[in-house]
């Protein structure tokens, strides 16, 4: 199955400019660090409280909620999708045959706290029979692979596309792949329009059971953007999307099972204004809905829209 009725998100409690992360995600402005009482916390967690409240009580998806305080240190906490994803027995036409959770190795010191034992304890008391731990690349290596952020996934016919980047390291794609019994490895470059390395394939391309979306022309080169187009056309309708329509992160949307078991597909706001209305209708004709909510203060600051708030629990 493509996408999953339950997900992980952290509510953004904590939040706050995250310098280290800014070195090569070009998608972030700067603003305010991590500090208590802060009026960009609170606004960040307004927005947050609109797109739970869409996820939760419009669409019907089961969200699991944790939250992080300052002493974490960690202000992009509210992007869960990127150090850990898990997977379901019989994924990638049955490769994967167990239900499995995967850690990853995190660029920044402070996205690598992120992984808080406490979260990963309830992670692992989900009935997961395989953990796959990446994390050691972190230290002994220098090699990063940052989880469904580099990892655009089409969990049916187990193809992994990956844009790589400081974050996605093709050693790392090639082992992920084979360690998870996925079928095929589509690997590219992906600039974005500031022609700046896209920093994790989310932004510029998502995955669902028959409809995807992707930024070609960020593919500067043609064999692989061809390649990749060729990939992802075989099996779905493809909704090819601007330079500027992915810096309105109408890349980073993700397709999950609403509450009557139906497929929705969930977005920004500002994602959803940037699509066009043909755009939409034929996203409408593969899933039932459109979820979205406004959080243009946590895309503007951290550099992440709805895709990266949301980490499925498969």
């Amino acid at each position: 199955m493509q996408s999953t009725n339950s997900v992980l998100m952290v509510a953004p409690t904590a939040f706050g400019f995250n310098e280290q992360a800014a070195q090569d995600n070009s998608f972030m402005n700067q603003a305010e660090k991590p500090q208590q009482g802060s009026g960009l916390t609170r606004q960040v967690c307004a927005e947050f409280a609109e797109l739970h409240k869409q996820l939760t009580d419009v669409a019907g998806v089961n969200v699991k909620l944790f939250q992080h305080h300052i002493r974490h240190g960690t202000p992009d906490a509210v992007f869960p999708n990127n150090w850990f994803s898990t997977h379901a027995s019989g994924e990638a036409s049955g490769g994967v045959n167990q239900k499995t959770l995967v850690l990853y190795p995190m660029k920044c010191p402070n996205r690598a706290a992120e992984r808080r034992p406490e979260i990963v304890q309830v992670l692992r008391q989900q009935g997961y029979g395989r953990v796959v731990d990446m994390t050691s690349h972190e230290k002994h290596d220098k090699a990063y692979f940052e989880g469904t952020g580099v990892l655009a996934l089409d969990r049916v016919n187990g193809v992994a596309y990956v844009a790589l980047s400081e974050r996605a390291d093709v050693k790392l794609a090639e082992q992920w792949v084979s360690t998870m019994g996925y079928k095929d490895l589509v690997t590219f470059h992906s600039n974005d329009g500031r022609g700046k390395p896209v920093y994790h394939t989310n932004v510029m391309m998502a995955v669902g059971t028959d409809v995807a979306v992707v930024c070609a022309d960020s593919v500067t080169d043609a064999k692989e953007r061809q390649h990749l187009l060729a990939k992802l056309s075989s099996t779905h309708e493809v909704v090819q999307i601007s330079s500027a329509q992915m810096d309105a992160l109408c890349g980073n949307v993700l397709e999950l099972q609403g509450g009557k078991g139906l497929p929705v597909m969930a977005m920004s706001t500002q994602a959803y204004n940037a699509f066009t209305v043909e755009q939409k209708k034929v996203m409408r004709r593969h899933v039932a809905d459109l979820v979205h909510a406004p959080i243009d203060t946590l895309e503007k600051v951290g550099g992440g829209g709805v895709r990266c708030a949301i980490a499925e629990l498969f």
